[in-house]
């Protein structure tokens, strides 16, 4: 059963609310939002661009759906490059509530998938704060490998912060 599927822009109001349930909680490990950010409109507007992107073949952009298939987290593969590279990033994130219930590590073990097997991708890069370990668990138990340490790497929680930098190689491509 999958557990994830295309954002779509009837996911807005859903996803304000699980963003604003989820704040605190997620604004140690991303970046700083304005409040427009945790509203259906917000979300709307940042919807309508990450469909832009995947239109144009630069982004994947998902929910992560939990045991009811309720919205539960985002997923994303961005930054997609062709030609040589054959590469992207991934990022994601859940919700207080579903933190811990495997879905995360779920919804990264399909994404990559897709990423090989009908993008036909080589790499998916990610990147973690080094004191996440959650996440880290999440890409061990998918095969990522850590590839080093990037300073100063993404501005996170209002600072410039170091990254530890993870990858997984699609040895069939």
């Amino acid at each position: 059963m999958s557990v994830t599927r295309l954002v779509r822009l009837d996911d807005a109001p859903v996803l304000a609310e699980v963003l604003r349930v989820s704040r605190g909680f997620l604004a140690p490990w991303g970046p700083v939002h304005s409040d427009d950010y945790f509203t259906a409109g917000g979300q709307l507007a940042g919807i309508r661009d990450a469909l832009e992107r995947h239109a144009q073949g630069a982004a994947l952009p998902h929910v992560i759906l939990d045991g009811s298939g309720d919205v539960a987290g985002r997923i994303t593969l961005s930054g997609i490059v062709r030609g040589p590279f054959q590469s992207c990033s991934i990022g994601y994130w859940v919700s207080v509530t579903a933190a811990g219930l495997g879905l995360a590590t779920a919804a990264v073990r399909e994404m990559v998938q897709v990423a090989f097997d009908e993008l036909r991708l080589h790499r998916v890069q990610a990147e973690t704060l080094p004191h996440n370990v959650r996440s880290q668990r999440v890409l061990k138990r998918n095969g990522f490998r850590r590839i080093g340490m990037a300073p100063a790497y993404l501005n996170i929680a209002g600072q410039w912060q170091d990254h530890i930098l993870y990858q997984v190689i699609n040895d069939n491509a």
